[in-house]
């Protein structure tokens, strides 16, 4: 059986010598910031060699050109290039800043 994590996004990645530690975070259930937005809080660490974080960075910029070409998701460059409202049909464009 394997186990599954859900992760809203990477709070940060970490550099030390030849290893790469990826903290990931999810929004917080309970914890609001000034806005009234959740705050995002620290879950679990993906810690590897520097050499499997550069294979998993180039897994994962294939995944994303297969999306954007999809049209699942839209890079910020092109959102800005579109006219005002102009969207793929009907969704709105994804602005995160995991796609920049």
């Amino acid at each position: 059986m394997s186990t599954e994590l859900y992760s809203d996004g990477i709070g940060e990645i970490t550099v030390t010598g030849t290893i790469v530690r990826i903290d990931l975070m999810s929004l917080s259930a309970t914890e609001r910031d000034e806005k009234n937005n959740p705050k995002p809080a620290f879950r679990q660490r993906i810690i590897m060699p520097v050499d499997a974080f550069a294979n998993a960075v180039d897994l994962m910029q294939k995944a994303l050109a297969g999306l954007v070409e999809a049209g699942a998701v839209r890079r910020i460059g092109d959102i800005q290039k579109l006219p005002a409202g102009d969207t793929q049909q009907g969704q709105t464009a994804n602005a995160s800043p995991n796609f920049n």
